[in-house]
């Protein structure tokens, strides 16, 4: 199975949610006829004056990360087929697109973690030249993952690769962001495609991360450079560098401790951190990654704010999104900030963690059978 065929899987509280809440939107509403969708109906309310969605600023096109290939001959799995079953048959329940159906849209993307903007920006395009319109749940889950994917696309970047011989990658979050878990699956994925990979385990206040790192490493085969506990961060990150230059490694990836944006004392040490590293490379950290837990919600988007301010963030990864019914957050954190995505997680396995589909995630939130 596809990554994205088990995300359809696993992705169940959000998919849920929107699935069931769109289908309750249409049946609340529905006459009982089914005439031509195409049909207007008269003295509808004129589309509300929102407006149009901004595409989110523009990134360069990376390298991809290492993906599993599929046989050739083999049919790309539906991303919902097994999760909601057939499609909508002819006689499906239709509502006209009113005033009261986009209101009540709305509340269901804000419910979803969408955000209040993106979520009236995104019914407004779709209430573009159909208001008065009969439509059903399908064509709305379709109108609506239409529009996901259109503010997802610019987005979906997954990590770049420079020929700075090494690329330091320095990741950045709050406590329990799932860094330490996604630096090993990133390590592991990047090692499987031939790729020379040092770790240097930067949290140096956490044993039980440092354990964590080592574990995914030597699954790996990838060395990871340790420091005792509540050494000094910077002079790890150091002796990191010096490590993968003398060996030639393509990738320095450098976990650090788990930071709240209020906290100044640990933002000065991520600041001491970059000023260190510099003194090997001027250029470094050459990607600052950004790892989001989904479950926080909107909280995400207030993290995000915070530590492009402290750690000039390069790009987000997004983990957990198996245990919230919050996956909405996605769609407002490319739609207020334009940071490119580069990975999203729904588990623990080494596969649980791949690069973003925008069309697949947005069939996969609206519960849409592709």
């Amino acid at each position: 199975m596809s990554f994205f065929g088990n995300l359809k899987n696993k992705l169940f509280k959000s998919s849920s949610k929107l699935d069931e809440g769109l289908d309750a939107i249409v049946e609340e509403g529905a006459d009982g006829a089914v005439p031509d969708a195409s049909e207007p109906v008269a003295n509808e309310s004129p589309t509300p004056n929102v407006p149009a969605l901004q595409a989110p600023m523009a990134v360069m096109d990376p390298m991809p990360l290492p993906e599993e290939t599929e046989p050739q001959g083999t049919a790309r799995p539906g991303l919902l087929g097994r999760l909601i079953g057939g499609g909508q048959t002819d006689d499906a329940p239709r509502r006209v697109l009113d005033d009261d159906m986009l209101e009540s849209l709305e509340e269901l993307l804000i419910a979803s973690d969408m955000g209040v903007d993106t979520a009236l920006r995104v019914t407004s395009n779709i209430a573009e030249g159909r208001m008065g319109r009969r439509v059903s749940a399908r064509e709305i889950k379709e109108l609506l993952a239409q529009e996901i994917a259109r503010v997802m696309e610019p987005v979906a970047r997954p990590l770049p690769l420079y020929p700075q011989k090494p690329q330091v990658v320095l990741v950045v979050g709050v406590n329990g962001s799932g860094k330490t878990t996604t630096i090993g699956k990133l390590a592991s994925q990047f090692k499987a495609a031939g790729k020379s990979v040092v770790i240097a385990a930067g949290d140096t206040f956490r044993a039980a991360a440092v354990e964590q790192l080592q574990v995914w490493g030597d699954r790996a085969g990838v060395p990871v450079l340790t420091a005792p506990e509540g050494s000094d961060p910077a002079s790890l990150a150091y002796d990191a560098m010096t490590k993968a230059q003398a060996e030639g490694a393509d990738l320095l990836m450098i976990d650090t401790a788990g930071r709240l944006q209020n906290r100044a004392d640990l933002m000065e040490e991520l600041a001491k951190i970059v000023r260190v590293i510099r003194k090997k490379d001027p250029e470094a950290p050459h990607n600052t990654l950004l790892v989001l837990d989904a479950t926080t919600g909107q909280n995400a988007l207030v993290q995000t704010e915070a530590f492009r301010q402290l750690a000039d963030v390069s790009g987000l990864v997004m983990t957990k999104l198996d245990g919230t019914a919050k996956g909405g957050v996605l769609v407002a954190l490319a739609d207020k900030f334009g940071l490119p995505i580069h990975a999203i997680g729904v588990g623990e396995q080494i596969d649980d963690l791949a690069p973003f589909d925008p069309e697949e995630f947005a069939a996969a939130l609206t519960g849409l059978e592709t």
